[in-house]
């Protein structure tokens, strides 16, 4: 036998994948855990989107009726849109770092004056 005609069964290395990044990746069980949380974001960030929606027209109808804006709609308009792009950068894979409620806290409202 020689190098070109190897026996039959001599496997090479990529044959059982383990020089295989699809392979290891598929096999990962970080991945498919990312996965999942990734899920679960995606499934959170609807609810904060209606949250948003809810919070607007609360906010509209205050300034409508009182005529100035409330700090604390605003706040919690600012909080929810800091969790909306916590949450989007995870999912983009800007950051590790999990987002409320999965690993990381609920971000802080700092609005501007």
């Amino acid at each position: 036998m020689s190098e070109n005609n190897p026996p039959a069964d001599h496997v090479s290395v990529d044959d059982h994948g383990s020089d295989n990044p699809l392979e290891k990746n598929l096999k990962s069980g970080a991945t498919w855990l990312r996965g999942l949380f990734m899920l679960i974001s995606c499934a959170l960030v609807g609810l904060a989107f209606f949250a948003g929606s809810l919070i607007v027209v609360l906010g509209f109808f205050w300034v409508l009726f009182t005529g100035e804006t409330n700090r604390q709609v605003q706040q919690a308009g600012q909080s929810l849109a800091s969790y909306i792009y916590n949450v989007a950068r995870y999912l983009t894979f800007n950051t590790d770092e999990k987002p409320f409620p999965l690993g990381g806290e609920w971000p802080a409202a700092n609005t501007v004056d």
